[in-house]
């Protein structure tokens, strides 16, 4: 919980009574690898924080049956279906535990009441949302306007963290590239 309160103190003021307060509405819960935090059609309940761990919410291609990876999340990261979650309409998406996972969760109804009880939160979430809604602006105009490695190489600079603990084959799924086109540039690169 103390990594939760700490980020919130980065962007609002609490009192020590309201932490207090939002430390209640809280609960922990721990997924092992391969675990579903959320499948499709269900129903999103909760909102979860990442304590530690690594998560990867992804849709199933009809096509040819492949993972789709919409977006991977670690240590101090969120990972919710926000329009499930928000609604509390069934999710069109999955989220996975690429690795064992600690979380934070919140129940919607809990975190409409916290939300009511400690106003100030609702400045830390819109911040919360208006810097994922900046990657997400961020992703689609890469995709749009970039090649495949000036998207990977970004992707390496942007989130180093992620690079390291999580699998090429998932990199490349978020990006829209093939496994074997990041296997080439970092071939490529170490002979260089």
């Amino acid at each position: 919980m103390e990594t939760l309160i700490k980020a919130i103190l980065q962007h609002v003021q609490l009192s020590p009574e309201e932490i207090a307060v939002c430390t209640s509405f809280w609960t922990e819960k721990t997924l092992e690898k391969g675990d579903f935090l959320l499948r499709n059609g269900e129903t999103c309940r909760y909102d979860s924080y990442v304590i530690s761990g690594v998560l990867k919410a992804f849709c199933i291609n009809e096509e040819n049956g492949n993972e789709e990876i919409l977006f991977l999340a670690i240590d101090h990261w969120w990972a919710t279906d926000i329009t499930s979650f928000s609604k509390q309409k069934p999710s069109i998406y999955n989220i996975q535990a690429v690795e064992k996972t600690k979380l934070l969760q919140i129940s919607h109804q809990s975190f409409q009441k916290m939300l009511k009880e400690i106003p100030s939160l609702e400045r830390y979430f819109r911040i919360i949302l208006e810097g994922y809604l900046g990657t997400l602006e961020k992703r689609i105009v890469f995709n749009h306007m970039h090649t495949a490695e000036q998207k990977y190489y970004d992707f390496l600079q942007t989130y180093p963290d992620i690079s390291s603990r999580v699998p090429q084959y998932l990199i490349a799924s978020y990006l829209g590239i093939s496994a074997e086109f990041i296997s080439r540039i970092r071939k490529k690169n170490k002979s260089s």
